[in-house]
């Protein structure tokens, strides 16, 4: 039998350090309607959630405020990918939750994205159609190459489950007199 042995800490440490890698996210949240929407936003990591700070202009910051669901996508980056079809990525199902304006809360996380986007940010908080979102990790998945692909859950996302450790199936081939049938 030809078994591989899976490290999971590394495999904790290459999902956790990816999104480290970009300082936006690919986000895809749920319109009134039903109707899905992908967009991205810059975001700021603290405490084990994800920040974003978006305007109502934007379709997603709607999505947001009227039903708090959200998938984040952090996804290698094409010309780094060892092969296109098994690029590296993780992605979140999330709840989101809008931190008030008025916090102590709100004031530190805003200082945190000056320090990380600079003093652009300052301008953008004067913007009052823009609001601050905690995205928080329910579960997630992780897919690290070929038949390398994991389920992330646990209450601190703590716990890896390799999600098909014997590989992917082969095409089923038919006998011509079955293709016929």
């Amino acid at each position: 039998m030809n078994e591989k042995i899976i490290d999971l800490e590394q495999v904790r440490a290459a999902y956790t350090a990816l999104p480290q890698t970009f300082a936006s996210t690919l986000m895809a949240t749920v319109g009134a309607t039903g109707e899905p929407e992908a967009s991205y936003a810059a975001y700021v990591q603290h405490d084990g959630h994800y920040y974003v700070y978006v305007s109502e202009l934007s379709a997603h910051t709607q999505n947001l405020l009227n039903n708090g669901r959200v998938c984040l996508l952090f996804v290698e980056d094409e010309d780094k990918a060892a092969h296109l079809f098994a690029r590296q990525r993780v992605t979140y199902h999330c709840t989101a939750t809008e931190i008030d304006r008025d916090t102590e809360a709100f004031e530190y996380l805003m200082a945190l994205f000056e320090e990380k986007f600079g003093a652009f940010v300052k301008q953008l908080q004067k913007m009052q159609d823009f609001h601050l979102f905690r995205i928080r990790p329910q579960r997630g998945s992780f897919v690290q190459g070929f038949a390398k692909a994991f389920a992330i859950d646990g209450d601190d996302l703590n716990q890896i489950r390799h999600i098909n450790d014997i590989g992917h199936k082969p095409r089923r081939t038919e006998a011509p007199d079955e293709a016929a049938a």
